[in-house]
């Protein structure tokens, strides 16, 4: 029986690559969006797969929505934690609301979604769970404070699921991309962008299928002995 996958921000750029790769692997994926209906019709209509539409934030939409999934679809193996916004600035213009958006999106998603995927993993004692942090969280970037605290933050949260899930066969996992072309990225102006590229090591931006390639073997059944780690796939811009 075909694995079930779910992937949070599923419909657009990173997201779209993985929910794709994972389906052409054999998955049963189901995307999760918040927010654009429209689109998230297209996305179902051009690729076949299911969508399901719930606050990544908001705990008991979490926890609704994978139950509403586990009935309709089946039990679920995988969760990747794609979903992510920005709302950037400097620290002394950056509301607070501003600040507690990006936390409660971006790293309380990941919370909500594993406390609705794990105990179920836990009793069928196999599950794989990929939250996608960023190269921000491990190097920090100017005016992005709670982006990168919420992303560092995805990091911490990956190691110390990890050692919880272990003897239940239960992989917990991180990737952290650097600047992929998507489009977060394209919004930012030309001549930015270009200064960013220029300290690229490989001298260009990733592709969203790059990261959704390192997703897949994170997810296979050989990746069993990878657990508690962050996979930095960012052209060689920042390591550690």
């Amino acid at each position: 029986m075909a694995r079930v996958a779910v992937v949070t921000g599923g419909t657009r750029g990173i997201g779209r690559a993985i929910c794709e790769m994972l389906r052409d692997e054999g998955m049963t994926v189901v995307a999760n969006y918040g927010g654009n209906d429209d689109a998230a019709k297209k996305f179902s209509d051009e690729t076949g797969i299911a969508t399901y539409k719930w606050d990544v934030g908001d705990h008991q939409a979490c926890l609704d929505g994978c139950k509403t999934i586990e009935d309709e679809v089946g039990p679920i193996d995988i969760v990747v934690n794609n979903a992510g916004i920005t709302r950037d600035g400097v620290l002394h213009k950056m509301s607070f609301d501003d600040w507690n958006e990006v936390m409660r999106i971006n790293l309380g998603g990941c919370f909500n979604m594993a406390k609705a995927c794990f105990p179920g993993m836990r009793e069928r004692k196999w599950g794989r769970i990929v939250n996608i942090g960023s190269i921000n969280g491990q190097a920090g970037q100017y005016g992005q404070v709670n982006y990168a605290a919420a992303k560092s933050g995805i990091h911490g949260f990956t190691k110390a699921l990890a050692q919880e899930g272990a003897r239940s066969g239960i992989t917990v996992n991180a990737i952290a991309p650097g600047y992929i072309d998507t489009d977060m990225v394209a919004a930012v102006p030309e001549p930015v962008l270009e200064k960013i590229v220029a300290k690229i090591p490989v001298g260009r931006l990733g592709q969203a299928n790059e990261i959704a390639r390192g997703v897949l073997f994170l997810c296979r059944e050989e990746a069993g002995f990878v657990t508690g780690s962050t996979l930095s796939i960012n052209g060689g811009q920042h390591m550690y």
